[in-house]
């Protein structure tokens, strides 16, 4: 009997520890679910706040910020890179042993029997800045006082060495134009701020000119281009900076709009003409215009109209209300298209964008960071959606690399997979409203994010354009904006010349002296454009 109790009460435990075990279950899963949509709570609350601050910062015309990180799909796709290679040459500075520019030979009391076994070199690199105050002056042998004229680049008062450190801090080392003059009285030379200016934005005639021929022969011969754009300030107005660059080159230029008639005035580089040609037709038929507009329009031979005014006289002549900017906008754009192809730019080339409308021209192609970065701004209210979310970025990262690695060696026989591939991924619905739309979106874009497989050669992003811009980003917050005309284009033109030096392995500071015409050991730079067309 005793035996029996004893099991009895064992028995009654075990299934009051069962119940209680149940519970605890019960409670943890209860639990578990409540720090789940505590952690969706807390990311929506985070995300509306920052949308305030954005609004606040909006008003008070303050940049704002992204309510997202950035993307990491493109280094977490990148393979290891492993150990170093063996047998790497130690660290240090060792390419200009060459420009030894004086040797010093140093003395040592050696103990008396020591023999003479040559010399040990110990390089040290320095860097002399002093102010100089040269006096020209001319006297004939007769003794007649002439006055005879100055050296090309002096006439200012202030020499050509000097004006390319301006240029080369200014630009290259974002000095501004107070710290500059601060450096400049403190190593002694007598300088103002205002002369300063004048020697960053004054007499780049020669520059000016060779950043649009950067442009043309970088819009004629680049295989693709990346393009961007960020927000400026110009004369107390909001402006819009375009970067445009290559493998080869970039540049920048500034305007009121970001218009995809702006971009179009942008890739004509520098030509002003407007022409009616069959490209021309073949636009306006892509956007829509009446038939009955377009054969007003087309003429034979194509007609060519040397600017704007005479564009516009030529469409008021034809019965076209000008003031009417629905229909102007596209037969305005047309003609700029026209104009581009007449002086054979963007033949083949494949312009890579973050999806922005006015980059939405001739062959394009999108960025897949910004494409997978629209995933990461979903808000997923449930602990399913959000599971859903991550799956999906999971399948978007596998695709992506396995896009990199084909592109190291494109195979023709793999591209039907890629292509049933990418249906599958963006084709599917998984029940999440705002995940399904956004996967409809991108699937509708297929052939853009899928231009790779037709062109292997052209990125997969425009991380190279954002990291271009992001010195022209660096100046807007250490200078704030422009106000007169040639300090915008001193400002665009400069950053585009060093940009393109860097991407060409030249020396910006070089590349400054020999086009100043300075004398110096290091052989001629030739034209970049010329070095653009020759690398492409």
């Amino acid at each position: 009997m005793a035996l029996r109790r004893l099991v009895g009460g064992l028995v009654e435990e075990l299934h009051a520890l069962k119940a209680e075990v149940a519970t605890l279950r019960s409670e943890n899963t209860a639990l578990r679910e409540d720090n789940a949509q505590l952690r969706l709570d807390n990311s929506r609350l985070k995300a509306e706040n920052q949308q305030l601050r954005d609004e606040i910062a909006r008003l008070k015309n303050l940049p704002k910020r992204r309510p997202f990180r950035p993307s990491g799909m493109e280094k977490a796709t990148e393979p290891g890179n492993g150990d170093r290679a063996a047998g790497k040459a130690p660290r240090g500075p060792k390419r200009d042993r060459s420009r030894i520019t004086r040797t010093v030979t140093l003395r040592v009391d050696a103990p008396e029997g020591s023999r003479f076994k040559g010399y040990k070199s110990f390089f040290v690199r320095d860097l002399v800045l002093a102010a100089e105050l040269v006096n020209y002056r001319g006297l004939t042998p007769e003794g007649k006082v002439i006055v005879a004229p100055l050296p090309e680049g002096v006439s200012s008062g202030f020499g050509r060495n000097l004006r390319r450190a301006c240029l080369a801090l200014h630009t290259q080392g974002q000095v501004t134009t107070p710290r500059l003059t601060a450096i400049l009285n403190g190593i002694g030379v007598e300088i103002s701020k205002r002369q300063v200016v004048r020697l960053l934005t004054t007499g780049l005639d020669p520059f000016v000119e060779e950043d649009s021929a950067v442009l043309h022969a970088g819009l004629v011969s680049a295989p693709f281009i990346t393009v961007d754009d960020t927000g400026a300030r110009h004369n107390r107005r909001n402006a819009f900076t375009t970067q445009i660059g290559g493998e080869r080159f970039s540049t920048f230029r500034t305007s009121l709009s970001k218009s995809r008639l702006n971009f179009l005035s942008v890739l004509r580089a520098g030509h002003q003409d407007y022409v009616l040609n069959d490209e021309a037709m073949n636009w306006l038929k892509a956007q829509g215009v009446e038939h009955a507009i377009m054969a007003r329009l087309k003429t034979n031979p194509p007609a060519v109209f040397t600017d704007q005014i005479a564009f516009l006289e030529y469409l008021a002549s034809k019965g076209i209300d000008i003031l009417d900017r629905q229909l102007l906008r596209p037969v305005a754009e047309a003609a700029i298209w026209g104009a581009i192809r007449h002086h054979g730019l963007l033949g083949s080339t494949v312009i890579v964008s973050d999806d922005a409308g006015q980059f939405r021209v001739a062959n394009h192609a999108l960025c897949w960071i910004h494409a997978e970065r629209l995933l990461q701004k979903l808000m997923p209210a449930t602990p399913k959606q959000e599971r859903l979310v991550t799956t999906t970025r999971d399948l978007v990262w596998r695709f992506y690399k396995a896009l990199k690695v084909w592109k190291q060696q494109p195979s023709p026989q793999l591209i039907t997979g890629f292509r049933h591939r990418f249906d599958k991924i963006f084709a599917r619905r998984t029940g999440f409203t705002e995940l399904d739309k956004l996967l409809l979106r991108l699937h509708r874009r297929k052939a853009e994010l899928l231009k790779v497989l037709e062109h292997p050669y052209i990125p997969l992003h425009t991380n190279a354009s954002e990291n271009d811009i992001r010195s022209f980003v660096t100046r807007r917050k250490i200078s704030g904006g422009t106000i007169s005309l040639n300090v915008r284009i001193a400002r665009d033109v400069m950053l585009g010349l060093m940009k393109t030096c860097q991407k060409l392995g030249i020396s910006f500071y070089h590349f400054l002296g020999d086009r100043l015409g300075l004398v110096s050991s290091i052989r001629p730079i030739p034209p970049l454009s010329q070095l653009v067309m020759m690398a492409s």
